[in-house]
């Protein structure tokens, strides 16, 4: 009952905050990709194993992955175009990238989840319509989809791309999303007292600075900083409620 209330505040402070202007400047690229997203018969066959096998209890459930999966065809799409691709091209690069958007944390509560999210993405795809070439691709950019982790590497720029359009908008993330859903889902997981969590928020504050400077495609690099700061903001006006109004808790 405490964690909901403060769930509620925490998102009336997002409420209050403007939306990042990624989705301002880029909006038809965003609608394009939830169109694709919506309509594509491989996406959507994939989402509803995702859906079937995801586990939604951690932070990193189903609308976590939609999220990710619908802004990395985004990203696709807006890369795609800046490098030349034709629109066919751009159609099948955002499948690919909106498919390991789907499964990148199909593993997330095992130990080194990108390798093992990795490993099933491709047991999974192989009874999908996806060349050996674009299954490399969706492994690749799942097992490198974590911060501050070695990375493995991604010798054609095709690949590369995909991987740093999955990286960018797992990322997106860290911003208001993470505390409008993401940190309550963690913490009715773990269920961890008040005094614990605050002892905690500072150091989890610094993790979420330090994503500023990865960010990986020039689309990333120019609006990711952004949706963090609005993050660090928010966090830091619910880091002074909870001091204030659960003092007795405390």
């Amino acid at each position: 009952m405490l964690y909901s209330r403060i769930r509620e505040q925490a998102r009336q402070i997002v409420a209050r905050f403007p939306t990042a202007d990624f989705y301002r400047d880029h909006s038809p690229a965003h609608e394009h990709a939830n169109t694709f997203f919506e309509t594509d018969p491989v996406i959507k066959t994939l989402k509803q194993f995702v859906t079937e096998n995801l586990e939604d209890d951690f932070g990193h459930g189903l609308q976590h992955a939609i999220k990710v999966t619908v802004e990395a065809g985004a990203l696709m799409a807006i890369e795609g175009k800046a490098a030349g691709y034709g629109q066919d091209l751009i159609y099948a690069r955002m499948r690919v990238v909106q498919c390991a958007g789907l499964l990148h944390d199909i593993k997330r509560k095992k130990k080194d989840h990108s390798k093992h999210g990795a490993d099933h993405a491709r047991k999974v795809l192989k009874s999908y319509p996806f060349s050996a070439d674009e299954i490399d691709d969706i492994y690749r950019a799942i097992r490198n989809h974590e911060a501050f982790t070695g990375n493995i590497i991604i010798d054609s720029p095709e690949g590369a791309l995909v991987a740093d359009c999955l990286y960018d908008a797992d990322k997106f993330r860290w911003g208001p999303d993470n505390f409008a859903y993401t940190l309550w889902d963690m913490v009715s997981f773990y269920n961890p007292p008040l005094t614990k969590f605050m002892e905690r928020y500072p150091q989890g504050m610094e993790g979420i600075a330090k994503i500023k400077s990865t960010f990986r495609t020039p689309t990333g690099k120019k609006y990711g900083p952004q949706f963090i700061d609005i993050g660090l903001a928010i966090g830091q006006e619910l880091y002074d409620l909870i001091k204030i109004e659960y003092a007795d808790c405390l």
